[in-house]
């Protein structure tokens, strides 16, 4: 069975004058789409496609990969309107439809939406900016400390929400964000925790956990040597000042500094810093 709106593995099949057939064995032969075909492609050849409904329904692949697959929700902006909706630019040439059905407000040429992939009753790949009904608050397959992939959306009085994995929210604090960050930007994150009483769950940029203290160390050791063992931040240092030297939280680096400190390797002065012995 193909897969719509994902990657398929599929074996060329038929070669008829400049097109080209691909089968998986199972389904009916889908045209490879593209303008060019692959270099050195030949009949029993495998190929990673996408595989979509063209404009008249018929299925059809394409080496490209969008910036969304099916159930997926990218930062898109918008590159016309018609009768129908918004068409979005996916990096493919057929652009992406959001019906306005699918439209929270009414979409605006040149400006960019946080949408969700799906499929219509007709089998037709077609994006939402509706996605809070396809994202749920908590999650039962999320461990603490789990590295995860977050997509950035709004900013609250607390701090960022962001999406997880595609599927669940979670919220970085604005006093544990030391990096700036901006609406649809991907980024990799750690699950902080998951709250007892609600179930939602926290997020960090850096990854919690003493092991992250142990590899910090190493990198203030090798700053100390670089500088005649001398550097000026403390633990009574602004964090942004930490974050941009380290590119890790106040919180974390006097950990760091702590762990350094407890094994006599170095002193710490809050005015002038932390010094080697």
């Amino acid at each position: 069975m193909l897969n719509i709106g994902k990657i398929n593995t599929l074996k060329v099949v038929k070669k008829q004058g400049a097109d080209i057939y691909l089968d998986n064995g199972v389904s009916a032969k889908v045209l490879l789409a593209d303008k060019k075909a692959p270099e050195h492609c030949e009949l029993g050849d495998s190929l990673d496609v996408f595989v979509y409904a063209d404009s008249e329904g018929h299925l059809a692949a394409t080496t490209k990969k969008p910036l969304a697959l099916l159930d997926e929700i990218a930062w898109l902006k918008v590159v016309s309107l018609n009768y129908t909706g918004a068409f979005l630019d996916w990096g493919l040439p057929k652009d992406l439809l959001v019906p306005f059905s699918e439209q929270h407000h009414e979409m605006e040429v040149g400006r960019s939406y946080l949408v969700k992939v799906f499929l219509d009753e007709k089998n037709r790949l077609a994006a939402t900016t509706k996605i809070d009904r396809f994202i749920e608050d908590t999650a039962e397959d999320l461990e603490t400390g789990q590295k995860v992939t977050v997509i950035i959306a709004d900013k609250t009085d607390l701090g960022v929400k962001a999406i997880i994995n595609n599927q669940y929210w979670g919220m970085l604090y604005h006093n544990e964000l030391y990096q700036p960050v901006r609406k649809g930007q991907k980024l990799e994150a750690y699950v902080k925790q998951i709250r007892e009483e609600d179930g939602k769950i926290d997020l960090v940029l850096q990854e919690p956990g003493y092991g992250k203290v142990l590899s910090l160390t190493d990198k203030i050791l090798q700053k100390l040597q670089q500088n005649n063992g001398v550097l000026a931040l403390s633990d009574k240092s602004p964090p942004e000042a930490i974050y941009a030297t380290f590119g890790v939280s106040k919180k974390v680096y006097k950990q760091a500094i702590g762990s350094l400190y407890k094994q006599k390797l170095i002193t710490i002065d809050d005015k002038a810093g932390i010094k080697l012995i």
